[in-house]
């Protein structure tokens, strides 16, 4: 088996869009019955994920463990539920496996482990995903591997230090099959971002990265960044992308409190005519 980094023709956004709207569908039927959760973020990365595992990334369901691969590590485990949904889409995963999705015993728990088949990282404790993604990316480059790593973290995850290390050690080890997915939504688990992290791009670029800022929530924004992070320019890559929570279930998108939000049972009916009616 070998690896192309270079997707075969231009993106088919008819198809993505399909992708990340499939996404959402099993997201909303994982989250229903269970009163909360962290349904918010995984609507709001579905777009990211359907572009990276549908056009952009190389990898096969059929050998997770294909050494070559290409691999995304979810830094903020919370958002499991749209990984979860990713993986299913792209086969990894057995879709009646989803309904467990959070309950006692399941094998696929709210915040991610690394059993779970193609999941790369234990993420249940924020901030060190980038790490992770800086020492993956060292070691394949070492080994003469094409792979790429692709690693999401947070916003919230600017406000820690060991993040800003591993951004340094990115550029300085010249990690250029490294790209950070930045998930800037501006919340964190009790509120708003507290610490004055913008302008993101401009500190990762200031920090030695090739740095766009788009919308996270644009597919053609999406796999346009992606395609220019390409570049072996000896320069990591960073996509700050500006989500929203909830994005395509308007009722989601304006609960008050969007990090952990409650949906009683009475309404899943409601908000699926709503994600069906948003992309209709």
């Amino acid at each position: 088996m070998t690896l192309a980094n270079h997707p075969p023709g231009a993106p088919d956004m008819t198809a993505l869009k399909a992708r990340a709207l499939n996404l959402r569908r099993k997201m909303m039927r994982m989250a229903a019955g269970k009163g909360e959760g962290y349904i918010a973020q995984g609507l709001a990365i579905a777009d990211c994920l359907a572009v990276l595992y549908f056009h952009e990334m190389r990898h096969d369901s059929a050998a997770p463990d294909w050494p070559d691969r290409d691999r995304f590590l979810l830094s903020t485990g919370h958002y499991s539920i749209a990984l979860y949904a990713a993986l299913a889409e792209a086969g990894y995963l057995d879709e009646d496996a989803l309904a467990s999705y959070g309950l006692n015993g399941s094998a696929l728990p709210m915040s991610t482990f690394d059993e779970t088949p193609g999941v790369e990282i234990v993420g249940g404790s924020l901030g060190h995903g980038l790490g992770q993604a800086v020492g993956m990316a060292m070691g394949l480059k070492l080994g003469g591997s094409p792979a790429r790593v692709f690693c999401e973290f947070s916003d919230g995850e600017l406000q820690e230090g060991s993040t800003w290390e591993a951004a340094m050690g990115g550029a300085t080890f010249k990690c250029d099959n490294l790209v950070a997915l930045v998930d800037c939504n501006g919340i964190q688990a009790d509120g708003p971002v507290t610490v004055a992290i913008e302008p993101v791009a401009d500190k990762m670029a200031a920090f030695g990265w090739d740095a766009v800022d788009v919308n996270g929530n644009d597919i053609s924004a999406l796999t346009e960044a992606l395609a220019g992070a390409r570049k072996p320019d000896g320069r990591p890559k960073a996509i700050v992308m500006r989500t929203t929570p909830g994005f395509g279930v308007p009722t989601i998108m304006a609960r008050e409190r969007a990090h952990f939000v409650r949906v009683a049972n009475d309404e899943w009916d409601s908000l699926q005519v709503e994600l069906e009616k948003e992309n209709a």
